[in-house]
């Protein structure tokens, strides 16, 4: 009945979405299936893009061609950069997201790609020959043959809802888990775990008292992720609020903790760290007082409101009366109340770089299923995954970005090295070249690189030329306008900065730290007219490749020194035992993980720096 396809995706989360509309845009003939047509691209937990190292992540994912910063550029009702007070490294747009519109606007732009076909139903088994994936297998037993598949299952394989002593199968609030996958991956020799997520209750605004809250607002002057021209910031904002937890709450949610999963060890799965439930928080850090809690509102015209900070597994009594204690919560009505859910991962150093599975071959998995946690880690994993299988079913070369290049780059390198004991989340700490890596700079990083595999349209090639060009252009007018010590006295005393000593350029007088390149129109000439004759994208890219010029450079040759271990090949079937003088841990982790560089096996975990000497003695023979 259905033809035989290039692709399969499995799963329509924010992973497939992404996997199946790259694979598609690159030209194969892609066939995305869910168990739901009508819950593609939902936002699962939070109804918001992006935040700290996220950002960055949505706008690389945008720069190579991706839908994430277009569809939350469609769907926000609220825009913030997060970080401005610190250096621009730091800097991670945060987008408050329509969630219904979110989810529509994803699947609109599913719908419009002419190689995409959907099926409604649940994907029981893969069909593999070989030691190669040939296609899948589905529940009513219908056999679809590709030529390679995509696994972005989420919080589904296997997964189980506990609400306090009850718990049920379902891969989230109302919708059942996928079955039958993470045994034949098992049989096929795959390791398996449990990890664990949760959410918190979701609530009734018109029950809210807002004004015994703060009111958390959007930026005065909104941004936006996508670089293309096709989307535009907002021009009306709806507001979040922020509460706070108290000693009444917190005594309320302990009269729960012996029916909590949590601490009765029904849940065997490993919680995320960074975003840690409610009873784990006041478990945790008893000393603390209070806990914040964001108000989220789910978008322009439903009164349903997302509780951030606030996520919980405990009986469901137990959470509305904690609530009740909560300032401005005094009579709020419950729609749903909190849970948490278990579900199957594999550990993604059973993955290549390319995130392909070394165990089968066109096999890729991508999203929760290696242990991530948060929308853009999936999506932008999903984007990999489709754009490598596409590649790979037609004979071309894989693409692979590096730590020193991109965000995405750190997180997979990070999966597949160090693997992961706990759902993975990105930081800006966890990148060592971040300078390198803004979220103002994606578009210059990564879009040539994406046009020549066919997926970033020239539309986009061209508007990051422009900017590129246009921005060389400034930093060259301002390094090439010089001002003497005289004429620099007064403007300089009324932005309160010192006078200088020789002849300066207004390059040179932009790097100290308290002049912006606002400040710049104090000088004579017309240098506030050259600056305005630029759009404001090129003036923020200018300034910052001139304030931070030395620190830039810096990263670059750090970042050059790494590279030149990744040019050291490893070829697949080296074998380690070889070496006698490779610690045993060492010995064990590289024939596990197979780097197929020098580099890669430098941050392999248990690899030390003198275990690299003896490689690079061995492989410089």
């Amino acid at each position: 009945m259905l033809p035989e396809y290039d692709i399969i995706v499995v799963g329509a989360g924010h992973a497939g979405c992404e996997a199946a509309a790259a694979a598609a845009n690159m030209g194969s003939r892609v066939l995305l299936v869910t168990m739901n047509m009508n819950t593609i691209a939902h936002m699962s937990c939070n109804p918001a893009m992006g935040g700290i190292a996220k950002g960055q992540i949505i706008r690389e994912i945008d720069a190579l061609g991706g839908y994430s910063g277009i569809i939350t550029d469609k769907s926000m009702i609220q825009f913030r950069m997060l970080n401005r007070s610190k250096g621009p490294a730091m800097w991670s747009p945060r987008a408050q997201s329509d969630r219904m519109r979110f989810a529509e606007e994803w699947r609109l732009a599913l719908e419009k790609i002419k190689n995409l076909d959907f099926w409604q139903e649940m994907v029981s088994s893969l069909i593999v020959k070989n030691g190669r994936l040939v296609g899948v297998k589905t529940s009513i037993g219908l056999e679809i043959k590709a030529k390679a598949v995509v696994l972005t299952n989420g919080t589904f394989l296997n997964g189980l809802i506990h609400i306090g002593e009850k718990q049920f199968g379902g891969g989230r609030s109302g919708e059942r888990a996928a079955t039958g996958i993470t045994e034949q991956l098992i049989q096929l020799g795959f390791e398996s775990g449990r990890m664990k997520t949760g959410t918190p209750p979701r609530v009734d605004g018109r029950s809210l008292k807002f004004d015994r809250m703060e009111e958390q607002e959007g930026d005065e002057m909104p941004g936006k992720f996508s670089y293309l021209d096709s989307t535009s910031p907002l021009t009306k904002q709806r507001s979040c609020h922020i509460t706070y937890t108290n000693s009444k709450v917190h005594d309320i949610l302990q009269t729960g903790f012996e029916k909590s999963p949590m601490f009765t060890g029904r849940i065997q799965g490993l919680g995320p760290r960074y975003c840690p439930s409610i009873e784990d928080k006041i478990n945790r850090f008893a000393e603390r007082e209070r806990h914040q809690v964001f108000v989220e509102p789910e978008g322009w015209n439903t009164v349903e409101i997302y509780v951030n900070g606030f996520s919980t597994s405990l009986p469901e009594d137990v959470q509305y009366k904690a609530l009740t204690k909560i300032p401005g919560f005094e009579s709020v009505k419950m729609f749903r109340p909190g849970y948490a859910i278990e579900y199957d991962f594999f550990p993604p150093t059973q993955l290549n770089l390319t995130l392909e599975t070394k165990q089968v071959e066109n096999l890729y998995f991508a999203g929760q299923i290696n242990g991530t946690t948060g929308y853009e880690e999936a999506g932008c994993q999903g984007l990999m995954a489709g754009i490598n299988a596409h590649l790979k079913i037609n004979k071309r070369e894989p693409i692979v970005l590096k730590r020193s290049e991109a965000y995405i780059g750190v997180l997979i390198d990070d999966l597949i090295n160090k693997g992961t004991e706990e759902p993975y989340r990105m930081f800006t700490s966890r990148a060592e070249f971040r300078l390198l890596l803004r979220q103002d700079n994606a578009d210059l990083r990564l879009t040539e690189k994406s046009n020549k595999l066919g997926l970033a349209k020239e539309d986009r090639l061209k508007q990051a030329t422009t900017k590129k060009e246009k921005t060389q252009e400034l930093v060259q007018h301002l390094a090439n306008i010089k001002i003497k010590p005289n004429d620099a006295k007064e403007p300089l005393a009324s932005i309160g900065s010192a006078p200088i000593k020789d002849k300066s350029s207004l390059a040179d007088i932009l790097q100290r730290p308290e002049i912006t390149i606002n400040d710049l129109h104090v000088f004579p000439g017309e240098i506030e007219k050259i600056i305005k004759s630029y759009n404001a994208e090129v003036i923020e890219q200018a300034e910052i490749q001139i304030k931070y010029k030395t620190y830039i450079e810096r990263e670059k040759i750090n970042s050059e020194k790494m590279s030149s271990l990744e040019n050291l090949k490893i070829k697949p079937e080296f074998d380690y035992n070889l070496l006698p003088s490779l610690s045993s841990e060492a010995r064990e982790k590289l024939l596990k993980i197979r780097p197929e560089t020098l580099g890669q096996a430098s941050r392999i975990s248990g690899v030390s720096p003198s275990d690299v000497s003896v490689l690079m003695v061995y492989l410089g023979r």
